[in-house]
């Protein structure tokens, strides 16, 4: 394979794997080299002298002019790898070890072991004949070469945010994995979230204590939200000798992570750093779905049907089910989806209206007439700007920075009530499964700290036993997700950067529509003017950010 160079200035890349196997040269700050393959494909690196931000790889022109003199109608088409950074960026001279797994028995099987530093996983999957070849993330798995041996290793393991189903599935596993596949012995656990580096003490983390905490619900380390302080966590790393940092939590905490990472990158000490995203919504940006996902759509099934056997129990029965989903209502729309009873769903991303043509009431109304029943599942984060309105309630957040939800289920069973109770002179049964008091719990509470289904902890085991391969190569300031099936290891910034929404134009939402037959909301010209205008503003302008 030839290199040809674009600048002289002088940078030592080390000789690793995690580069395609090519001649490597010295380079200066942002250079771009090419590399010519088989004389028939070329990509241009730019590559920044320390990676304050991941690079990008793309086809150069050059590689166009090739393809199409032989014929190639995708000779011009971007191929755009976003790579995440190494050890060896910021540590040129760090020595590489042959990786344990070469001598593991279970991994004898497999004809191949190693990724190679080729396999990259494509953002988008459906494209079209002549359209790009887009974005790329480098492959996850294990490397022929790691930067750690497994005597030097002390790896920490911290939760932080909410609670979801599956946490300690992840935990139990980056545990296990680090020991079965890599002999590593030394794992603590960091007590009560990012606060706990350097106020709580640490667990010492053996399979053996691990062994069954995936049967259990919760986080076997305690969690926190907020409570994070760069400089004294990289101090309490340091002062630990922690060299391997696993750090499971929402966009937020990942957001945390990549402040550590750059924190340890300054510093210049040897460090990896590991995200593994975690959000009961799956509000995430990039991954297919969040671990615990399926677990929460499972479980909301139980709320929905108790709903609709009360609500078809009664004369004109009412059922509503509050379901999690602060900014993004796919575990409402999936559960909806799964459960073939529920007339009407509501979430964060559609707006709606109750009276007029086509609004809510007149739903409900029809419903009633024709069914004698109606069952209606709601998102927390659905209707906020509403329920602000009339209770002129918006301004709190919580220690993550998220807005403090009002109780929409609530506001909604009243309006509801209030509605055909004055106006339409008709008794009408109220069924509410999401009121927080002595006798009715919170399904949203109840679906988060259960623990994870079987399809749940395959998944926790491929994110987790992925992070562990991708320390153990020296990848540093990343985190893991399956993109299109395939786990892949991507930059911080891409999967904090948005959130991850039900798209109100797309087909799994009409495939909603059609089944519930609901109204769609979306022509009611005077929507908007029902919300008085500064509210809307606030809910707009607040910090959306889910940990």
């Amino acid at each position: 394979m030839e290199l040809s160079l674009s600048n002289s200035s002088s940078l030592r890349f080390p000789q690793n794997d995690f580069l395609p196997r090519h001649n490597r040269s010295t380079l200066g700050p942002f250079h771009t080299f090419s590399i010519k393959k088989l004389a028939s494909k070329s990509i241009s690196i730019c590559r920044p002298l320390i990676w304050r931000r991941p690079p990008l790889v793309r086809l150069n022109a050059q590689t166009a002019t090739e393809s199409n003199a032989s014929g190639d109608k995708h000779g011009d088409d971007d191929f755009i790898v976003e790579d995440v950074p190494h050890l060896t960026h910021f540590l040129p001279d760090l020595p590489s070890y042959t990786n344990p797994l070469k001598k593991s028995q279970a991994y004898a099987v497999v004809k191949k072991t190693f990724v190679s530093p080729e396999d990259m996983v494509a953002k988008e999957i459906i494209v079209q004949k002549d359209s790009p070849r887009g974005i790329h993330f480098r492959r996850a798995g294990p490397r022929e070469k790691v930067f750690f041996t497994p005597e030097e290793v002390r790896a920490c393991i911290v939760t932080c945010g909410g609670l979801c189903p599956g946490i300690n599935t992840v935990i139990r596993e980056i545990v296990c994995g680090l020991k079965n596949m890599y002999g590593v012995d030394d794992v603590l656990g960091i007590q009560g979230g990012y606060s706990g580096f350097y106020s709580k003490n640490t667990l010492n983390l053996t399979t053996k204590v691990v062994n069954d905490i995936h049967k259990r619900g919760g986080t076997f380390l305690q969690t926190s939200r907020g409570g994070h302080d760069t400089k004294k966590i990289v101090d309490n790393i340091q002062d630990r000798g922690i060299n391997q940092v696993y750090i499971i939590g929402g966009d937020g905490t990942q957001k945390g992570a990549a402040a550590i990472y750059k924190e340890v990158e300054k510093r210049g000490i040897k460090v990896a750093v590991a995200g593994i995203p975690k959000t009961i919504d799956n509000d995430i940006a990039v991954i297919d779905k969040s671990f615990g996902f399926d677990t929460a759509v499972e479980e909301a099934q139980r709320a929905i049907n108790a709903a609709h056997v009360e609500a078809e129990s009664v004369q004109n029965g009412v059922g509503i089910v509050k379901l999690m989903g602060r900014y993004s209502g796919f575990i409402a729309m999936l559960a909806t989806l799964g459960n073939r009873d529920v007339d009407c769903c509501l979430i964060p991303e559609s707006p709606f209206y109750l009276e007029g043509p086509g609004g809510l009431y007149e739903y409900v109304e029809q419903q009633l007439k024709e069914n004698r029943h109606v069952l209606i599942v709601l998102a927390e984060g659905a209707g906020q700007e509403y329920v602000a309105q009339s209770m002129q309630a918006f301004q709190e957040k919580d220690a993550s920075g998220n807005r403090l939800l009002l109780d929409v289920g609530l506001w909604l069973t009243q309006q509801i009530k209030d509605h055909f109770t004055n106006e339409r002179k008709m008794t009408i049964n109220m069924k509410y499964i999401g009121k927080r008091n002595l006798y009715t719990s919170d399904p949203t509470y109840m679906i988060r700290a259960i623990p994870s289904n079987a399809s749940d902890n395959i998944y926790c085991t491929l994110l987790a036993q992925s992070a562990v391969h991708g320390a153990m190569a020296g990848f540093t300031g990343f985190t893991v997700g399956p993109v299109n099936s395939r786990h892949a290891y991507i930059p911080i910034n891409r999967v904090t950067e948005t959130t991850n929404t039900v798209n109100m134009t797309g087909r799994m939402w009409a495939r909603l529509l059609a089944s519930t037959n609901q109204p769609s909301f979306v022509n009611h010209q005077t929507l908007r003017e029902r919300v008085d205008k500064n509210t809307i503003d606030a809910i707009n302008n607040m910090k959306i950010n889910s940990t």
